[in-house]
């Protein structure tokens, strides 16, 4: 994947976030930053969660000085090719998002039972919240800089998919230009997916805190 990227026309630089990964991801990306100063790697001591993986990454994003911020799944299912597309997009949007259901229903791969639910949640999103996106929890996106400095990244408050629909929301909050371009999902080939019933019930609850900020109570 990694190679892949860095095959592109754009040269966009490259950060991976590992949570100490039993596949040796760590120990790969080290291996290639040796011969490439365009790769880097943040890792972490064990399963710190999907939220603060992003969050981690968009400070490194910030502090470097990037003005676009590409965040998406490393085990290509995610196209990277798609990155170019992205890139292209942002000239005229502040959040340029890879939506699987845009044009149609655009999964490859997928159990019957796993797309109802990822569809559910956008429709669910959509009604709650009234946000227009068909596509709430993608995780395939390219932001501006600017996107990211106005949003306070200490006060996110998911840390499973529901991230997605929370940086999706603060976003289209604070009136920055977005745009949903078709992509193809292809569901991972080596791995599983992490979607677990703990995930499920914090995306439930966090689009209505969204919708209604008092139900926040800080601890």
């Amino acid at each position: 994947m990694i190679q892949v990227v860095l095959s592109l026309p754009e040269q966009p630089d490259v950060l991976i976030v590992d949570d100490n990964s039993p596949d040796g991801t760590g120990s790969k990306v080290n291996e290639i930053i040796q011969s490439n100063k365009k790769v880097n790697l943040i890792s972490r001591s064990g399963k710190l969660g999907l939220g603060t993986a992003y969050i981690e990454g968009f400070k490194f994003a910030l502090a470097e000085g990037y003005d676009y911020i590409i965040e998406m799944d490393c085990d290509f299912s995610h196209d990277p090719k798609d990155i170019s597309r992205l890139l292209k997009e942002i000239d005229d949007y502040d959040l340029v998002i890879g939506s699987r259901y845009i044009q149609g229903v655009n999964v490859v791969n997928w159990p019957l039972k796993r797309l109802i639910l990822s569809m559910g949640a956008s429709f669910y999103t959509r009604v709650i919240t009234g946000m227009p996106l068909k596509d709430a929890t993608s995780g395939f996106k390219c932001f501006r800089k600017e996107v990211i400095q106005s949003i306070d990244l200490d006060k996110i408050h998911s840390n499973g998919y529901s991230f997605q629909i929370e940086m999706h929301y603060k976003t289209w909050k604070k009136k920055f230009r977005i745009k949903e371009m078709p992509i193809i999902f292809t569901d991972r080939i080596d791995g599983h997916s992490k979607m677990g019933k703990a995930i499920v019930r914090e995306a439930i609850f966090m689009v209505w805190k969204l919708r209604f900020p008092f139900l926040i109570r800080n601890k």
